[in-house]
């Protein structure tokens, strides 16, 4: 195992990551920006390194700065959370050409999953269902046309080096595939320096179910079941459930088995996340996500796993602790990301926490790194922390949600709590019966 890790990361994950690594006996080393210096995965870890001013591309994102951080403390391994630097192929690369291990899967893997088309043509050759789409890059109006035509409309246009949302436009019918190609182009240049875009048919009503995966060097792959995270908001997650309430047994089995052979398959090592779309009975790929998902606890309270305790053992070439026959789903699990952030607007709400009690008793988790004095800076993801509820079912789960949220408090700084207290009194959320466009259109309804 392990004797010192380095956490390139901030805020509720790296706090979860820390905590993990002491689990194990693991010393911790924090890196942090200078708006950072009073967080508390600073306050706790054992070692702190400053890597420089507020601006992410300036700390978070200096590759030297945590390399020299590594050294100087003599970390081992680094574990880089998600977001940030956790799915830079060269990144990692980096940290194992200075003898550091990376706590994440091999940069090959992260690199072809990173680009959108070569990971459809990857995950498609083992056996995984694609969206109907284009063959690759379209070059052109005229190919993206006659690709268009193919599919059929309507159809999204997509940046191969994309993500959360950016770089992604719909279009309609054929009067609006030039302007949406256009868009996306230039939108993923700006946001990623790459202006490739590829065609898929757009799903009306689908869900969006992804399949939790971990691998260790042994040839051992086990898949922990389905979240459903369908619950969006301009193609960001805002509330996930474990399992998922629309599929069947079978459905759950398939999907499951199907997606832990094609990763056997690759080779994959470490943990990671395979996306779909989930329309009339059928699944379709959209993207794999080679890191620790921030939806991650769900899958941990209704399987009793401990994926980061897992993710940092495989890494330093342990076997998985478990097997996949050892895998049993219990209860319901519910996890809303809590946002500073105006519960109408969504304006970020940055400032001091002038008071803080988060809500507690069985079943209840709150997965955070703020307290009452703490001042949220403007720089970075406005998501606060991540308040996850299990119960023996879906019913109770909701109930013990409803009572959790009713006692959250924080003084200082708008938050979205009020947005879940309206939503989980929804009828449809109540009955499971959303889609990917729900929200959405929940709150436009509200807005009116």
């Amino acid at each position: 195992m392990f004797e010192k890790v380095l956490i390139a990361n901030r805020g509720e994950i790296a706090l979860r990551i820390h905590r993990a690594c002491k689990e194990l006996g693991i010393a911790t080393v924090a890196v942090h920006s200078t708006a950072d210096a009073n967080a508390m995965h600073v306050r706790l870890a054992d070692e702190s390194v400053c890597v420089g001013p507020p601006a992410p591309k300036d700390s978070y994102l200096n590759i030297p700065a945590i390399i020299s951080a590594a050294e100087i403390t003599g970390a081992d391994a680094i574990h880089p959370g998600y977001g940030f630097l956790s799915e830079n192929a060269r990144f990692a690369e980096i940290v194992v050409a200075h003898n550091i291990t990376f706590i994440g899967p091999q940069a090959e893997h992260i690199r072809v999953m990173g680009d959108k088309i070569a990971a459809k043509d990857a995950v498609g050759k083992v056996g995984i269902p694609l969206v109907p789409g284009s063959d690759g890059e379209v070059c052109s109006i005229a190919e993206a046309r006659a690709e268009a035509d193919k599919i059929g409309y309507p159809v999204l246009v997509k940046a191969a080096s994309g993500g959360g949302g950016r770089g992604m436009k719909l279009a309609k019918t054929a009067n609006d595939l030039e302007e949406a190609v256009s868009t996306a182009k230039a939108e993923s240049k700006a946001a990623f320096g790459d202006d490739a875009v590829y065609l898929e048919k757009y799903l009306t009503i689908p869900r969006h179910i992804e399949i939790q995966i971990i691998a260790d060097a042994h040839g051992n792959v086990v898949q922990l079941g389905e979240r459903d995270c369908s619950l969006q908001r301009r193609h960001q997650k805002v509330l996930e459930e474990a399992l998922s309430p629309a599929l069947t047994s079978e459905e759950r089995i398939r999907i499951g088995e199907t997606v832990r052979a094609a990763i056997e398959k690759l080779g994959y090592l470490g943990a990671g996340t395979v996306e779909f779309l989930y329309e009339n009975g059928e699944f379709y790929f959209i993207e794999m996500n080679t890191r620790l998902q921030v939806e991650h606890p769900i899958t941990e309270q209704v399987t009793d796993i401990d994926i980061v305790r897992e993710q940092i053992s495989v890494a330093a070439g342990n076997k998985l602790s478990f097997t996949q026959e050892d895998v049993k789903f219990r209860g319901h699990a519910i996890e809303c990301r809590v946002n500073a952030e105006n519960p109408r607007t969504f304006r970020p709400s940055p400032g001091k926490i002038t008071d803080f009690h988060a809500p507690g008793g069985p079943g209840v988790r709150f997965d955070s790194a703020v307290y009452t004095g703490y001042t949220i800076p403007p720089y970075y993801d406005s998501m606060i922390g991540k308040l996850i509820v299990f119960a023996d079912n879906r019913e109770l789960c909701i109930a013990r949600l409803k009572r959790s949220l009713a006692e959250f408090a924080l003084v200082g700084v708008e938050t979205t709590v009020p947005l879940f207290i309206e939503l989980v009194e929804e009828p449809d959320f109540l009955a499971g019966d959303y889609n990917i466009h729900w929200l959405e259109k929940w709150l436009e309804e509200k807005s009116e």
